[in-house]
């Protein structure tokens, strides 16, 4: 059986009680697993700490911290604070985000994101298992340290976010998890291809891997204002976050996603709104009425190797239509 995870509100939320509100909900209506990513809003860590003080039983997880804000060791103290914090419910989700956060808000040179993200799953492993750590790659070398509190269990899984296929690839061979994002159903299919091609190379189990996809999701009464709201989303993504999505709408067949992504920097919102078709929405996103949207989170689920959709919000829905998508997708309602 599927589990029904949400990833909470990429866009800043009014406060951080906002977020404590969601993810009660989110525990309330049977969701398997909270997910907070971090961009350049709050920090995810501190909310992830509060939110686990504020359950009981859902997971929590991180989706994603980036490699780059954060050193590998860091990320491995965090991990295992967070890991005491959520008595044994954390999951570490990482990657490396893209060149326009990484250089132009962390001032970062993005480099070779691949090997990056490689290097810091090995690091992660020595600084959690609470053995010395020592460490001698192309991006870090660490000697001569250790965890000072107890190595956390058990042993937070490590996920890794990805839409490329070397970057699937890449969690199939080293990482605990994959996390797909701008993917069809048929889509997801392809990318697991080498999901199970890395695997084979790291001479693992593809089975061993949790495969979890994220959706936009978005059911309300109001059926033309869901739609606009998921349209907007996708425009705003394919068009203003750099290439990363509108390649991955590419890979899948999607021509349009060219010209949106062009209509969407020439500054002609208006061409790139139209240009996401109703059929693109059909396809990629679960949108509608609450009927429409939870026929829509079927279609995920009829991916045999997939473990987890995460129910995620166009980024201009309101708190209200966030409450009412959580609530007509809720696992304890459907």
């Amino acid at each position: 059986m599927t589990d029904i995870e949400v990833h909470l509100p990429v866009a800043t939320q009014p406060t951080v009680e906002t977020l404590l509100a969601y993810a009660r909900t989110a525990e309330a209506n049977g969701y398997d697993c909270v997910w907070l990513p971090e961009t350049w809003g709050r920090d995810a860590v501190t909310i992830l700490s509060l939110i686990a003080r504020e359950t009981e039983q859902v997971a929590v997880g991180s989706s994603i911290l980036n490699t780059y804000s954060r050193s590998p060791a860091l990320l491995g103290q965090t991990a295992a604070t967070l890991q005491e914090v959520a008595d044994g419910r954390f999951r570490l989700g990482i990657g490396p985000s893209g060149p326009m956060v990484v250089e132009n808000w962390h001032g970062q040179e993005y480099g070779n994101p691949l090997r990056r993200t490689r290097e810091t799953i090995e690091i992660l492993r020595q600084v959690l298992s609470g053995e010395p750590v020592e460490y001698d790659g192309r991006e870090f070398s660490l000697s001569g340290f250790r965890l000072r509190c107890e190595p956390p269990e058990p042993t937070p899984p490590i996920e890794v976010t990805g839409m490329g296929p070397k970057a699937v690839e890449l969690a199939g061979r080293f990482a605990d998890g994959w996390h797909g994002i701008m993917l069809t159903p048929d889509g997801l299919r392809e990318r697991l291809e080498d999901l199970d091609r890395g695997a084979a190379l790291g001479e693992r189990d593809s089975g061993e891997v949790r495969v979890r996809t994220g959706v936009v999701c978005c059911g309300l009464e109001d059926e033309s204002r869901a739609r606009d709201l998921v349209r907007q989303h996708i425009a705003f993504y394919v068009g203003g976050m750099g290439t990363f999505y509108r390649d991955a709408l590419s890979r899948q067949g999607y021509a349009e996603a060219e010209e949106i992504h062009d209509a969407w920097r020439a500054d002609d919102r208006e061409r790139a709104l139209e240009l996401v078709s109703d059929d693109l929405l059909e396809e990629l996103c679960a949108v509608g009425t609450h009927e429409d949207a939870s026929a829509g989170l079927e279609r995920f689920e009829s991916v045999e190797e997939l473990d987890a959709i995460v129910v995620s919000f166009p980024r201009g829905a309101s708190e209200a239509e966030i409450r009412e998508t959580m609530g007509a997708l809720a696992p304890d309602r459907r």
